[in-house]
């Protein structure tokens, strides 16, 4: 079994952007949906990404992941060249024509597949996250694994997110997800992440 990338997501804070690529984090996700106390504007998300690529010195920076619930296409590509970005993640009602639309852009993209909307609308990656109380993505609710094995099963590319932590990284990666995205676990308190919980859980990850 390859060993999972890992995105870390909800990053607001430079420093532990920083950190996070010290540590070879693959991805560092940047919320800019409304309502998420993960959220942060272009100027704090240029400075995420400014710290990641220093923080990676002569190594491999991570990429930056945007994610957005509900902004239209041009908005989203607006600010993926202003960051830059270089891959956005979409929730919410995002069919084929959004994603042609940025793949034409340059970007990555990673779309929400949910039971039941799951057939592919030309995204680079299915994302599978968990639901909790109407909200999805940072609630520390689990995705649908056994989903994540069928469409991995099917060929698809999976982003797996939702309730990933140190403690059952492994076993999310046995579901053959090609991405380990943690979130929530990470943190203190909503958006405040610790940099000693994520050198534990890039530690359990390496051991995959």
């Amino acid at each position: 079994m390859a060993r999972p990338l890992v995105k870390v997501c909800g990053v607001k804070d430079p420093a532990f952007a920083a950190e996070a690529a010290r540590l070879g984090v693959d991805f560092i996700g940047v919320i800019f949906a409304e309502g998420s106390p993960r959220r942060v504007g272009v100027a704090q998300a240029r400075a995420v990404a400014a710290a990641a690529a220093e923080g990676a010195g002569a190594g491999t920076r991570p990429r930056i992941a945007g994610v957005f619930a509900g902004a239209p296409a041009d908005e989203i590509a607006r600010i993926a060249g202003e960051v830059p970005l270089d891959v956005v993640q979409l929730h919410g009602g995002y069919g084929a024509g959004d994603v042609a639309a940025l793949k034409a852009r340059g970007l990555e993209v990673w779309r929400l597949a949910e039971d039941g909307a799951c057939e592919p609308a030309g995204e680079d990656a299915a994302l599978l996250d968990g639901r909790a109380g109407g909200r999805c993505g940072g609630t520390g609710a689990r995705a649908d694994w056994e989903l994540a094995r069928r469409l991995k099963a099917a060929g698809r590319r999976i982003v797996l997110a939702g309730g990933i932590s140190e403690a059952n990284a492994a076993a999310a990666a046995e579901t053959g997800a090609d991405v380990l995205d943690v979130n929530s676990s990470l943190e203190t308190a909503p958006g405040e992440k610790s940099a000693e919980l994520l050198r534990r859980f890039v530690a359990a990850a390496n051991m995959i």
